[in-house]
């Protein structure tokens, strides 16, 4: 008679630790559209106005350090229209690039007559685009190999260092955008002078687990590894290390498009027009009931730990930036749990971890862990990643990729500076609330193509030289089978891939793995 090994237990019972959801600081923009400012009347000029007054003095102040000892003494003309020729000056406004293969207004106008649409452009960059710089004065062109090299896109305040040419355009050497805006949390765990009494506090790593594109109701599902991912972060799937692992998750976020797409089918838009009955031609791999299984599993989830849901591109909800919150009521029972939480698209959010281990964690489930832990408060900046991919299409690749364009918005203190040039957006009248005046800790940006991250740094010199803000790109899960764990401590990201053999539609391992990315 065989001997088999007996199943291995915790020395203690595995509880989850608290975290708490913190009001928003004075310089978090809010995204909620409310009635006041529900209307569509204002001209979208106001928004490049609004904009240029909230970063103009950040570029201003940076630029005058940067050139201050520049050969030449450049002085500052304060309208671009200004510039005297010959003379080496600096002046600050909204870029514009004037670029042929951007979509064009008529083009829709055609599609109302009938006319068949141009194929989508995977790229609206090409070798005739041009550069201008305008303020409200007027527009100057900028030229130039550092022009080409400066990674700019329509709408990103910066300043331009040069001289004009004999027939008119500005011939740039330097450019200077804001920088890091600074950080939103204080330099609490950050700051290795900070004195922690290490006999009744000890360094337990809490996790922030983030996922994007579950796309249910998909041609392709994959709903055997979003079980997997349901089991996993509940804590019933896995050895005794996957499951302590899941214990130190502290809350989930889902990054969009959690509903998939409508499906085209063979004959596009040709099938599209004919009309359909609920449950007539359902197709072999099409759930009709894509919401009632989203809202299961989110009842699930919600059960055992916090769950942030974003909307999407291929959600049900409205197309312009900043999409507002789902309706509670679409997730049913789920809804009805304290620890579900409905974000715009995009959102701020900050979280507390490391709270005492005689408070109770949200919802009303008590801790009975004795663990004293050192608090951190993280902000956390969180898209659904709209604005990285409309951006990725005014640059070549390589050498550009998302996670350069995702750095360059925090440098530019604008989270999607082409609206609404390329970019769908509320017309805002008053205010820009995608300008950044605060830097998050950690900033996520779903619905992209590949897995990545980075650690963004202010540049040299600047007061906030030691801080960083931990970017995460995460792709669809439904395709990749990933899950980004961030430690809400140290920053660091792990890899988790989700894959069941022959049944995930990313296909993958038959059981979950991992990856650590650190610092880089």
């Amino acid at each position: 008679m065989s001997r088999t090994e007996p199943i291995p237990a915790p020395c203690s019972p595995l509880t989850r630790y608290p975290s708490a959801v913190l009001p928003p600081t004075r310089n978090s923009p809010s995204f909620i559209i409310d009635a006041k400012n529900k209307s569509y009347k204002h001209q979208y000029s106001n928004i490049y106005f609004t904009r240029l007054a909230m970063l103009k003095r950040p570029v201003f102040e940076r630029a005058r350090e940067r050139w201050k000892d520049v050969e030449g003494n450049p002085v500052y003309v304060s309208r671009v229209l200004d510039v005297v020729k010959s003379q080496l000056c600096w002046v600050l406004g909204t870029v514009y690039m004037d670029m042929p293969l951007k979509p064009n207004v008529l083009e829709d106008l055609g599609r109302d007559h009938s006319l068949p649409p141009p194929p989508r452009r995977e790229k609206i960059c090409s070798d005739e685009d041009s550069v201008m710089l305008e303020d409200e004065s007027g527009r100057i062109k900028l030229v130039g190999e550092r022009v080409k090299s400066a990674h700019l896109v329509t709408g990103v305040i910066t300043a331009a260092l040069g001289i004009e040419t004999p027939n008119g355009d500005f011939e740039v050497v330097d450019t200077c955008t804001a920088d890091l805006a600074p950080f939103a949390e204080a330099d609490g765990f950050d700051n290795p002078c900070m004195d922690v009494d290490s006999s009744t506090a000890s360094q337990v790593d809490e996790y922030l687990a983030v996922v994007s594109g579950l796309s249910i109701g998909g041609d392709s599902p994959a709903d055997a590894q979003i079980q997997m991912l349901v089991e996993y972060l509940s804590g019933e799937l896995g050895g005794q290390d996957d499951q302590t692992l899941a214990s130190q998750v502290t809350r989930l976020i889902i990054a969009g498009n959690s509903l998939s797409s409508v499906f085209d089918g063979e004959n596009g838009d040709e099938e599209e027009k004919k009309p359909k009955k609920f449950g007539a031609t359902v197709q072999a791999n099409f759930s009709p009931h894509p919401n009632s299984i989203l809202s299961s599993h989110l009842q699930d989830l919600v059960s055992t730990l916090p769950v942030h849901i974003l909307p999407g591109a291929d959600d049900p909800s409205g197309a312009i930036l900043p999409q507002q919150p789902f309706p509670r009521a679409m997730f049913g029972r789920a809804a009805s749990f304290e620890t579900f939480h409905c974000e715009t698209n995009p959102a701020w959010i900050r979280i507390h971890c490391g709270a005492d281990s005689d408070s109770t964690l949200e919802g009303g489930v008590p801790s009975t862990s004795r663990i004293s832990r050192v608090p951190v408060t993280r902000s956390l900046l969180v898209t659904s990643g709209q604005p990285v991919l409309d951006m990725y299409k005014y640059f070549p690749t390589p050498p550009f990729t998302f996670i350069s364009i995702a750095a360059s918005t925090l440098r530019w203190r604008h989270i999607a500076p082409t609206a609404p040039d390329t970019l769908w957006c509320h017309p805002y009248r008053e205010r820009d609330p995608f300008v950044l005046e605060e830097t998050p800790d950690i900033y996520i940006i779903g619905g992209m193509l590949e897995f990545d991250t980075a650690l963004v740094r202010p540049e040299h010199g600047s007061e906030n030289a030691s801080r960083r803000c931990r970017v995460v790109l995460v792709p669809s899960f439904s395709e990749t089978g990933v899950l980004a764990l961030v430690n809400m401590r140290t920053l660091d990201v792990l890899r988790l891939n989700f894959g069941v053999e022959s049944m995930s539609a990313g296909g993958g391992q038959a059981k979950p793995s991992k990856e650590t990315m650190q610092e880089g």
